[in-house]
């Protein structure tokens, strides 16, 4: 039944949530876009590159300022490859880009605290670390295809992007870029926002408790693998989340759904179909869904 509380609570919700996720992603969007004029993708390609042990780091901490969605991290994949950057820290980067970029952490801290936010950057940063180390020491590289190495003839596009960018002040380029970027992810991120405002205000407590409440063992997995087909961008997801914590879903379910929406697609899987060969795409989805469920209990046993 429709009440006049529930319309007022979800537009409540709605309003709160689209004011301060929309100035969080733009202030963070625009210190991000600055960082990656200091930080070039040719000299990104070259610390990647390196064959010592630094380089998986350097992935690492390279995709925590990278704003990637698991689709738009596969042609900087593509990049890497054709740069010949070291298959480990390739595949280390590609974990940790759409899991740790600076927009998740920024509404991870807005909406869950400090403490999630930690947990969560260790343990998707670790995961990607050891899944990139491990599977360059179990020879999956063999399992790229060849014609994945082929770089397209891109220089004079290069140059003429770089003679644009020097028409125009650095700090307008950025806003163009930030506003651009921004306008891209809108409607995902007002979807989230009116879908778990809507939840808020009309979906009963009870049923979220008793169907994905902590003590359902069979919510982590399932929000793990349902996460992957959904494909719910970050910026939707975390806004819904919130909203599903607050009606009493199990923060480790939470957690699993988050790292398996944003760390893989379907769309991703078929992009990724072109540079892999399928024993490194089941790698991959496993990869993924595990690093989700064990997040998920391990939230519930430290917690």
């Amino acid at each position: 039944m429709v009440t006049q509380s529930a319309i007022v609570a979800s537009l409540e919700m709605f309003v709160f949530l689209a004011v301060e996720l929309t100035l969080l992603f733009l202030v963070v969007s625009y210190a991000v876009a600055y960082l990656q004029t200091r930080l070039p993708p040719q000299k990104i390609q070259d610390i990647l590159g390196a064959k010592q042990g630094k380089g998986y780091f350097f992935a690492a901490l390279l995709g925590s300022i990278t704003p990637f969605c698991s689709c738009s991290t596969i042609p900087f994949l593509k990049g890497l490859l054709r740069a010949k950057a070291g298959f480990g820290t390739m595949m280390v980067f590609l974990f940790a880009s759409p899991l740790l970029n600076p927009i998740i952490i920024a509404l991870f801290f807005a909406t869950f605290g400090a403490a999630v936010t930690l947990f969560y950057f260790v343990m998707a940063m670790g995961v990607s670390l050891i899944a990139g180390i491990a599977l360059e020491a179990m020879g999956f590289e063999r399992y790229l295809e060849a014609q994945s190495y082929e770089a397209p003839d891109s220089a004079g596009c290069s140059q003429t992007c770089g003679q644009e960018v020097q028409k125009q002040s650095l700090w307008r380029k950025l806003w163009e870029s930030t506003w651009q970027d921004f306008k891209t992810v809108l409607p995902y991120l007002m979807a989230g926002i009116a879908i778990g405002s809507v939840i808020y205000g009309f979906m009963p407590t009870e049923w979220v408790a008793t169907f994905a409440s902590a003590e359902n063992p069979f919510a982590i997995p399932i929000a793990a693998i349902i996460g992957i087909p959904l494909y719910i961008r970050a910026e939707a997801v975390i806004p819904l989340s919130a909203v599903l914590v607050a009606k009493g879903m199990g923060l480790g379910a939470v957690m699993a759904l988050i790292i398996g929406s944003a760390g893989a697609s379907l769309t991703e899987v078929i992009l990724l179909k072109s540079i892999f060969k399928s024993p490194l795409i089941a790698a991959f989805l496993l990869v993924i869904v595990s690093m989700a469920v064990i997040s998920g209990f391990l939230y519930g046993l430290i917690f």
